[in-house]
């Protein structure tokens, strides 16, 4: 049995064996007309182009008359400086604003637009101090803007946004291209919004600072839940500061996700253990980082001890225990390479007034170096690498990972041969395991949609397969529709939404399930509003459908 919520509709029952696909067909239309409530005022997903304030008047206008404005989206457009200051104007007195949704505003822009777009920013700052004059002061809750070129110039912009505001419970702002200056100054933000739940910062740069500085704000918030780090490179200083932060507090938090970090094994093991008291932790991310076979196995032991393995999530990508690189060497080549960069333009002329005298210089250290590498023997070649082991489809399954996949080559097509398509959880399963591993590389992007295209054609050409319970098993999985079994689930969906994207438009992927993909995508969702460009990419296609 599965029960869906939908705003200012109804309590949605999808059964086994009482729902016709004719029937899901009707749900999902009903579903897909439903307006969504709240004071929200979407512009989502119509490709606007947005150069000049003229280009956004149909925007600004619909913006003025929008009485108790509470959420405004404006994902999947394009906005210019001159539009975005004619945005900006129209929000200034808008003080019920709670929510804005901005993922992927900016494609297209170039690099020296989107500081200046972030008048954006002022214009908060400036609802803020209007509404407060009329004793109604901005409560902005949720602010999304993923994908969006931020970087610190941006960050900083709305840090300061932020920190006036201080009623924020959930900011997303994946894939921005923030460093650790930027990230600091978020950071000290976050400190002044103590209702904050969820923070995802996912595939931006902390490095050990930017970790540092973020764990010093963790410290002061009681009331988070989930914590998006993965693909920030935090290393193990940084992970380190998140342990001690977790051993201190965050009693709350439901998930972690420090994925793709290069934290080594120590850290880890102190991370681990930091998070013995944390009795609603749900999932455990630290996949893609340095632990090795033996951290790995330990860490598992750890969690094991606390009776909490199953919040660990897979380590299947892990990179294993590099001793060869000390971390401190590569943040001191780091802090170098910054401060040589810093220094480039004040060296400038001093560079030219030297280069006639060290030219002499440079010409006989040259001649050097040219009779010194004459004496030196060139190196021997390293020795062949022992081949690897072959993968077939039970040890893909088990662990699945973009590399076993690509090792598989023509075997591949045996994951779709040997799933049983009689059991639609099977199938799904298979589906989930499959696109857990996709990544943009062309590779492995082929890879999967050819292997997931022999599973659900066979799956689809059977004519005992269950495609309702199919797409209904999915959603489940995907934490579209909410299960009585209780069923964890998946955390990432980057992988699946794009390859549902590929599936939806094979020719045997039954259309008419298209509309019930459509409703149920279409809805808000914390999972989906974090992969913005996914999930946009999917209803454009669903769309035409």
């Amino acid at each position: 049995m599965v029960t869906a919520a939908c705003p200012n509709v109804i309590s949605v029952q999808l059964g086994p064996n009482n729902m016709a696909s004719e029937d899901i067909c009707e749900l999902a239309d009903s579903l897909a007309k439903t307006r969504v409530g709240g004071g929200e005022l979407s512009f989502k997903g119509k490709t606007l182009k947005l150069n000049t304030a003229e280009d956004a008047e149909n925007v600004i206008q619909e913006i003025k008359e929008y009485e108790g404005l509470q959420a405004l989206r404006l994902e999947g457009n394009t906005v210019g400086v001159e539009a975005a200051k004619a945005i900006a104007k129209a929000l200034e007195n808008k003080s019920d604003l709670k929510r804005c949704h901005w993922s992927d505003m900016f494609t297209g822009r170039l690099r020296s637009e989107i500081p200046p777009a972030l008048i954006l920013a002022t214009a908060l700052i400036e609802c803020h101090r209007k509404s407060s004059l009329l004793g109604k002061p901005l409560a902005l809750k949720v602010f999304v803007a993923g994908r969006n070129r931020l970087e610190n110039d941006g960050a900083t912009a709305l840090a300061d946004a932020f920190r006036l505001i201080g009623t924020l419970e959930e900011v997303h702002m994946p894939q921005n291209g923030i460093t650790h200056p930027g990230i600091t100054a978020l950071a000290e933000a976050f400190k002044s919004n103590p209702l904050m739940k969820v923070i995802n910062l996912n595939d931006n740069t902390f490095t050990d600072k930017g970790g540092i500085a973020m764990a010093e704000a963790l410290k002061t918030l009681r009331q988070v839940e989930h914590i998006n780090f993965g693909d920030c490179l935090v290393r193990s200083k940084g992970a380190l500061a998140i342990a001690s932060a977790l051993k201190g507090g965050l009693h709350k938090l439901k998930e972690l996700n420090l994925s793709f970090c290069e934290i080594k094994r120590d850290a880890a093991l102190t991370l681990a253990e930091s998070v013995e008291d944390k009795s609603e932790l749900e999932r455990l991310d630290l996949n893609g980082n340095n632990f090795g076979e033996e951290g790995c196995e330990h860490i598992q032991e750890i969690l094991d001890g606390f009776n909490m393995a199953s919040v660990l999530g897979s380590l299947s990508d892990d990179e294993g225990d590099d001793d060869e690189e000390d971390e401190a060497d590569n943040d001191e080549e780091e802090e170098d390479e910054e401060e040589e960069e810093e220094g480039e333009e004040d060296d400038d002329e001093e560079e030219d007034n030297e280069d006639d005298e060290e030219r002499g210089d440079d010409e006989e250290e040259d001649e050097e170096k040219v009779e010194l590498s004459k004496k030196i023997p060139e190196p021997e070649s390293p020795p062949t690498a022992a081949p690897l082991p072959p993968v077939d489809a039970s040890i893909f399954l088990s662990f699945p990972s973009p590399e076993k996949l690509l090792r598989m080559g023509p075997k591949r097509s045996t994951i779709g041969a040997q799933t049983d398509v009689t059991d639609t959880e099977k199938v799904v399963q298979a589906f989930i395991q499959i696109s857990s591993v996709y990544r943009d590389e062309q590779a492995v992007k082929t890879a999967v949609e050819e292997t997931v295209d022999c599973l659900m054609k066979k799956a689809f050409g059977s004519s005992v397969f269950q495609a309702d319970m199919f797409v209904t098993s999915l959603l489940v999985r995907m934490g579209l529709l909410k299960s009585e079994d209780k069923i964890k689930p998946v955390l990432h969906l980057y992988g699946p939404l794009l390859t549902l994207n590929h599936v939806v438009q094979q020719d045997y992927f039954q259309k008419s399930l298209a509309p019930v993909l459509l409703a149920f995508i279409s809805k808000p969702n914390v999972a989906l509003e974090s992969q913005p460009l996914a999930r946009h990419t999917l209803l454009q296609t669903l769309h035409k459908l």
